[in-house]
């Protein structure tokens, strides 16, 4: 469904104009998914999930976090080198984010970039409105249309205008949440619909201390747990289910041997769960796998990269090696 909203007037404080287009996931997708997640021998959850109105807010709560450094430094990147980043991109694009949030990092390369048109993609519905809004409010000459979608599975876009380079946006590191193969399927579809001689300006984080990952995933805070228990909280509510949220806890770690952090829910005693009629058996120590973070080299993800069809044309990291982001394209016909 397609929505246009209202135009703004300083009379009434009316909403900016935006296009946009609910393609937000249905309650049974949400059933169908967790359900098949649950009947694994290790029980999972789509990441994807976290994000209800809650979950986003928290996620937000988590970027300001003095533990978790990928936000402040992959902005710091931005703040650095957008204006090498805007020449690469070059002038008047069409500009694609996945994954929109918040939109505090696109808001400094649209400073610099002036697209004709800024899509946003976000699975968080009113997250994604309120963010959209607010950009369209502090630029007013670039056409907004918000997409609330599951990139993670399809790309479902409005017509493109023609004649101005498509560019991706991935921020944050989001590639990390896909395992290998899942990653390079989605770079492929991107790649799809950017064509020939399309860019994108990717997050990618990097490999270090173990120590720096645990603690970046375990706030002292505990705002992290909070935002992983949050998704049990949203499945009771917006489906038939009895999970006992104090009957679960946060466990997240790095797992050396698959370069990965995991989050999991781990059930602190024996326990029978029911979800839509269906009936789960847990045992004390068992867990349900919420999410993984991959964590790249410079090398590993240009690989993947060129796997996927792109060519790596600048890469930025901060001072420490922690974060970098990268503009691969699209070879032109």
């Amino acid at each position: 469904m397609s929505v246009k909203e209202k135009n703004i007037t300083k009379e009434n404080n009316e909403l900016p104009v935006i296009s946009f287009d609910d393609n937000h996931p249905t309650t049974k997708s949400l059933i169908e998914e967790v359900l098949s997640g649950l009947n694994k021998k290790q029980k999972t959850i789509p990441p994807k999930f976290f994000y209800d109105s809650k979950g986003s807010k928290l996620f937000d709560q988590i970027t300001q976090l003095p533990e978790y450094y990928p936000t402040r430094t992959e902005i710091g990147i931005i703040k650095t080198y957008r204006n090498e980043m805007a020449q690469c991109i070059g002038k008047s694009p069409v500009l694609i984010e996945l994954g929109s949030g918040s939109s505090l990092k696109v808001q400094l390369l649209l400073e610099g970039l002036q697209p004709v048109i800024y899509i946003p993609i976000d699975i968080s519905r009113d997250h994604l409105l309120e963010s959209s809004r607010s950009l369209a409010r502090y630029f007013p000459d670039i056409s907004v249309h918000a997409v609330c979608d599951d990139y993670s599975s399809s790309l479902s876009l409005p017509d493109l205008p023609q004649g101005h380079p498509k560019v991706a946006f991935f921020p944050g590191s989001s590639i990390g949440n896909f395992e290998p193969e899942e990653a390079l399927a989605l770079l492929q579809r991107v790649a799809d619909i950017l064509g020939p001689g399309g860019g994108m300006l990717i997050g990618v984080d990097l490999q270090k201390d173990a120590k720096i990952l645990n603690a970046a995933y375990n706030d002292d805070q505990n705002v992290t747990s909070e935002f992983n228990l949050n998704l049990l909280t949203r499945i009771n509510s917006e489906t038939e289910a009895d999970f006992d949220i104090t009957k679960f806890y946060h466990h997240a770690y790095y797992n050396e041997k698959m370069e990965r952090i995991e989050m999991h829910l781990v059930s602190s005693e024996a326990q029978e769960v029911n979800v839509n009629g269906e009936s789960f058996q847990f045992q004390a120590g068992e867990s349900i796998h919420t999410e993984n973070s991959c964590k790249y080299t410079l090398q590993s993800f240009r690989k993947m990269a060129a796997l996927a069809g792109f060519e790596t044309v600048k890469v930025w990291t901060d001072s420490k090696s922690y974060f970098s982001i990268h503009y691969i394209e699209l070879p032109k016909v």
